[in-house]
């Protein structure tokens, strides 16, 4: 069974782009499955993880690739929110933000990028880096956005489709909701930025070997 942590995040990777197909389409039904789908991914990130620990079939190749299927089911998940956000109607802004910030949404994916390039040119000189505490703080953040995010959307439509705007219950709920999304995405652009500059000075040894 050691081929199994793997193939799990490569079907990550592929089965990343149903998010934002589902995600931007007009059906709310659909969009209720983009949320699932999301979290499904995103625990499978968890689950993979246990399995390799508990077989004992940690690899190199695990370790480059789960990074990569984080980042894959990351674009595939922001750029919909950012898209969404921006799109037009009211209804669609994210709570308390409004529009996506598209600084927020460079900061995320630029740190994703810089990161990625960095863990290339650290395994060209010899090292591979695993996920440290920030990096995996960090995407548990953003993981809890884009979820509670994905949520909103479909959750909102249905409450005002159906009259629950009035509903003390539903008044509670999405109180409780927009804090959610709103706090978890300002949470986790902060916990970007601190966690790019965690590995960039943790392995900053490798410039000075080539110097």
């Amino acid at each position: 069974m050691s081929w199994l942590p793997n193939s799990i995040t490569i079907g990550r990777i592929l089965a990343a782009p149903g998010v934002p197909i589902l995600a931007l389409s007009s059906a709310n039904a659909e969009r209720y499955y983009a949320c699932g789908l999301f979290v499904v991914l995103a625990l499978s990130d968890a689950v993979d993880g246990h399995f390799a620990r508990k077989w004992n079939t940690v690899s190199n190749l695990g370790r480059l690739i789960d990074p990569v299927a984080d980042k894959v089911l990351l674009i595939a998940t922001f750029l919909p929110l950012y898209v969404i956000s921006r799109r037009g109607p009211e209804s669609e802004l994210l709570p308390w933000w409004g529009e996506f910030p598209s600084w927020a949404l460079l900061a995320i994916l630029g740190r994703e990028l810089l990161v990625t390039c960095f863990r290339v040119y650290s395994v060209k000189s010899g090292v591979v880096i695993s996920a440290e505490w920030s990096g995996k703080w960090k995407m548990f953040l953003q993981s809890a956005f884009c979820g509670a995010a994905l949520l909103w959307y479909p959750l909102a439509t249905t409450a005002a489709e159906r009259g629950w705007e009035s509903g003390n219950p539903w008044e509670r709920w999405s109180t409780v909701h927009e804090a959610a999304v709103a706090l978890t995405l300002a949470a986790a652009i902060a916990l970007t930025l601190y966690s790019m500059a965690h590995y960039l000075w943790s392995y900053r040894s490798l410039f000075r070997q080539q110097r």
